[in-house]
């Protein structure tokens, strides 16, 4: 897991604002982070650069050599959101998420780590029903640099006069232990139980998934182990999620059920992720996207955004009492009732986070 040594000064993080509501979720999170320092003692000095769309437009690439190598020299990396319409075109050269991609590969962040936990006040929000939502705190382990996004080969061709394309889902067992390792390690700290998700009834990937992450149990034999066919996943996570702890799966199936957990909450807004490797920088960034309908006008839920500065000073920073002020103050603002409007109140981006710096001490 992602480890750098508590900054003995200050902390240096790279922020990558992006696209559409990402500079705003950034600005709310960089002045909840000030106040935080201000009250603790800790200090962070902050770089800028674009990634995504916004690079695209100014350099012609979503991810610069020179916003990378400063990413990779950082003690932590604050990421907005990328994309949005202006760039959302199928067969253009260039994308905001090849950006994202690049990064993920080139800090060697294999594991995309998503809590969601529900807040009771919030539980109207969500469309799964309340007396499901009791108690639901689960940690969703997603690996990140392997799978369809990244095996190879990738083709488009015409073949006959009908257009083709081939993706490869691909798997070492290294890119699997090493995801598992983390969740097994994970779920120590909380209530002891792992669900591995594949789809080893069809897919030769997933049965070597299934057979690595047995061996990897076999040094946790205090961890209770279930797997389960990620058709089942997605359905029980609508149906009993409260069962789950830590959940580990390959990079399609994690991006596709993170996504469906975050309806667990009642908002995407609410969700933070932390990506996080062996060593070096961990890259941490809400789950929701840059939101272009309403970018601009400063109404974006910072929330998301802000947990995941709490995971970043948890996992890269290891500041444990400044995470959980953050946590404590976005809990107490929620159980307020002091809300964005995604969440039924009338908070702006600005006032959400003057809400929670308010709570900080």
């Amino acid at each position: 897991m992602t480890s750098r040594h508590p900054p003995s000064t200050t902390a240096r993080i790279t922020l990558l604002p992006g696209d559409g509501v990402g500079p705003e979720v950034i600005a709310a999170t960089v002045r909840v982070l000030q106040a935080l320092g201000n009250a603790s003692g800790c200090s962070f000095s902050f770089t800028e650069h674009l990634m995504g769309g916004c690079a695209i437009d100014a350099h012609g690439t979503a991810l610069t050599e020179e916003t990378l190598a400063d990413c990779k020299a950082a003690d932590a990396v604050l990421l907005g959101a990328v994309g949005g319409p202006k760039w959302d075109d199928p067969v253009a050269r260039v994308r905001p998420e090849d950006g994202l991609l690049r990064l993920r590969k080139n800090l060697g962040v294999f594991a995309n780590l998503r809590p969601v936990k529900v807040y009771p006040q919030l539980a109207d929000l969500s469309p799964v029903k309340s007396a499901n939502l009791r108690g639901v705190d689960l940690i969703v382990l997603r690996e990140l640099t392997g799978g369809l996004y990244f095996g190879q080969p990738k083709k488009r061709a015409v073949v006959d006069g009908h257009r083709w394309a081939v993706d490869t889902l691909e798997y070492h067992d290294f890119e699997i232990r090493r995801v598992a390792e983390m969740a097994f390690k994970l779920a120590r700290d909380r209530r002891k139980k792992v669900t591995s998700v594949d789809k080893a009834n069809v897919l030769e990937s997933s049965r070597l998934w299934r057979q690595v992450v047995n061996e990897v149990h076999a040094d946790y034999p205090d961890i209770e182990l279930e797997h389960m066919l990620v058709d089942t996943a997605a359905m029980r996570l609508v149906a009993s999620p409260a069962k789950f702890d830590v959940v580990v799966t390959e990079n399609t199936f994690g991006d596709i059920l993170t996504d469906e957990a975050s309806l667990l909450a009642g908002s995407m807004g609410l969700l933070p992720s932390a990506s996080l490797g062996e060593s070096g920088p961990g890259l941490y960034e809400p789950i929701h996207g840059s939101a272009p309908d309403i970018a601009g006008q400063g109404i974006a839920n910072p929330i998301g955004t802000i947990l995941s500065a709490a995971l970043m000073l948890r996992y890269s920073l290891k500041l444990e009492n400044e995470a959980q002020k953050i946590e404590n103050a976005v809990e107490k603002a929620v159980a307020g009732r002091q809300l964005t409007r995604d969440l039924g109140g009338s908070l702006t981006t600005e006032q959400m986070a003057n809400a929670i710096i308010a709570y900080l001490d």
